[in-house]
């Protein structure tokens, strides 16, 4: 679905304009002025997945910034300062749909807050694994006194019939969370807060996340996208996010700003010939 047509930054001439009538000069900060100008990128147009790609400090987290301002995104917790919100007021938009209520940005640092609040949980979940361990076991050699008192009949029977590691994953309240990789939590908060019918802006989606990781997000992306009405604006280095199904690539490190094929992109021919020149070691048995 494809809700966010296009996008159109500031060209050379209209934001000289402005920092003349701004009275600002280069000892000022102009953040985000002549970052897009100098790469000769005016306008982005979008599909349902749109990618950012380009190497630290070449815009793709800007253009996110630029974009999520603009739309009111949730999530945004971003202060570029007095230059910056000036820029924005003066960016333009078209849309193919209405705007849907559901427009977020998700930045990396949102999936590191969510796994330190996991690992936070599991360390608390060890404690109780350790405390309902002892209790697995006192249950075990309770003899039973009271038909009345149920509970420890209950715990008696379950810690004969489930042994050590049934008895304590029946009583983890969350057992789910507490067995999940770095990896698996953060595909689970992706899961979590995308929903149907919105347009989301992901910030290097791919961080915690293994090669095996991130093909799930990928599929679970691609799907999103296909199936629940979703658009998705990206910024990522990720071969297995940039090989997505007919995403649209800016290549960010190009001058000017350019659309090319995930094959085409620097980084992926970096890949391509070191696995290529070391395809021996993956052939021998």
């Amino acid at each position: 679905m494809v809700y966010l047509k296009e996008f159109n930054l500031l060209s050379e001439e209209f934001e000289n304009g402005i920092l003349i009538n701004e009275r600002r000069n280069y000892f000022h900060n102009q953040y985000p002025f002549r970052i897009f100008t100098d790469k000769k990128l005016e306008k982005i147009d979008f599909t349902n997945i749109t990618i950012l790609y380009g190497g630290n400090g070449s815009g793709k987290s800007t253009i996110l910034n630029i974009i999520a301002e603009k739309l009111n995104a949730k999530g945004l917790n971003f202060t570029g300062g007095e230059m910056f919100q000036t820029y924005v007021d003066y960016c333009k938009y078209e849309t193919s749909l209405e705007i849907p209520d559901e427009v977020k940005i998700i930045k990396s640092d949102d999936v590191f807050d969510y796994i330190y609040n996991v690992k936070r949980i599991n360390n608390r979940g060890f404690n109780k694994r350790e405390a309902l361990l002892k209790e697995y076991f006192e249950c075990k050699k309770t003899s039973i006194r009271d038909i009345n008192d149920y509970q420890s009949i209950k715990n008696e029977v379950d810690a004969k019939r489930l042994g050590p590691s049934g008895f304590i994953r029946g009583r983890m309240l969350d057992k789910d969370v507490f067995e999940q990789s770095n990896g698996e939590s953060a595909l689970m908060y992706f899961i979590s807060e995308i929903k149907d019918n919105g347009i989301y802006l992901l910030d290097e989606p791919e961080n915690s996340m293994s090669a095996s990781m991130q093909l799930k997000l990928t599929k679970f992306l691609e799907e999103s996208a296909r199936f629940f009405n979703c658009q998705f604006i990206i910024a990522t280095h990720s071969p297995f996010i940039l090989g997505m199904n007919g995403a649209t690539i800016y290549d960010l490190d190009s001058v000017p700003v350019s659309t090319k094929k995930w094959w085409e992109l620097e980084n992926m021919k970096i890949y391509y010939n070191f696995f290529k020149d070391n395809s021996e070691k993956f052939d021998k048995k």
